[in-house]
């Protein structure tokens, strides 16, 4: 069975400023678009059975300039929604609530298209998209690679791990990375973490 890649979208200017980035379909950056392409070796070094992306236009455009146009849309790896936090940054979340923490606290509700998630409600589809990544390792030979977004995938991963939703805050995940999930003695385990070309990857044992 293959491993399980996590693409993190490039740099977006919300990213930069801190910004809370759900539902709010910004593109990349020219430096984002350069962190993508830089990321297509990484990910070429594997075969690749199975490919999604978020529907949003940051995480498509990563997966095009990876080498993966045709990667299947999935609206399970969407951004976390924020809720009343969109485009808010957490220094200024900070100045009414300075506890506040999104893995444990989740968010202010939104308007109604957008009321925003709990920790719980993300894991659900968390646990949703890993069902549908093991349904691809078991039917196609190589690897699946996910190209979709920093809160989703920490907690992804948590679940992945058998971590409660809220394990995600233990996985720091920067833009333009590639991250790689797999297994030891048949338990999960996380073999690599915030790749760029420059750190290399290493090649699974076969």
């Amino acid at each position: 069975m293959g491993d399980l890649l996590l693409v993190r979208h490039g740099e977006t200017e919300w990213s930069l400023s801190g910004q809370h980035t759900g539902w709010t379909d910004i593109p990349l950056t020219d430096n984002g678009r350069r962190q993508a392409r830089s990321l297509a070796p990484l990910v070429g070094g594997f075969r690749i059975g199975a490919a999604f992306t978020s529907p949003l236009r940051r995480s498509r455009e990563t997966a095009e300039l990876v080498g993966f146009p045709d990667a299947y849309v999935d609206p399970d790896l969407r951004e976390w929604d924020y809720g009343g936090y969109e485009g808010v940054t957490t220094v200024e979340i900070h100045r009414t609530r300075p506890d506040w923490y999104l893995f444990t606290d989740g968010v202010a509700p939104g308007p109604p298209d957008h009321p925003g998630e709990s920790p719980e409600q993300v894991g659900e589809r968390a646990d949703r998209m890993l069902a549908k990544v093991d349904a691809a390792l078991a039917n196609n030979e190589g690897s699946v690679v996910l190209f979709a977004h920093s809160h989703f995938l920490r907690v992804l991963t948590a679940r992945r791990l058998g971590l409660p939703a809220s394990g995600g805050s233990m996985f720091l995940l920067a833009t333009g990375t590639v991250s790689r999930l797999s297994t030891e003695h048949g338990r999960p385990v996380v073999a690599s973490w915030n790749l760029r070309p420059q750190d290399g990857v290493r090649q699974p044992r076969s």
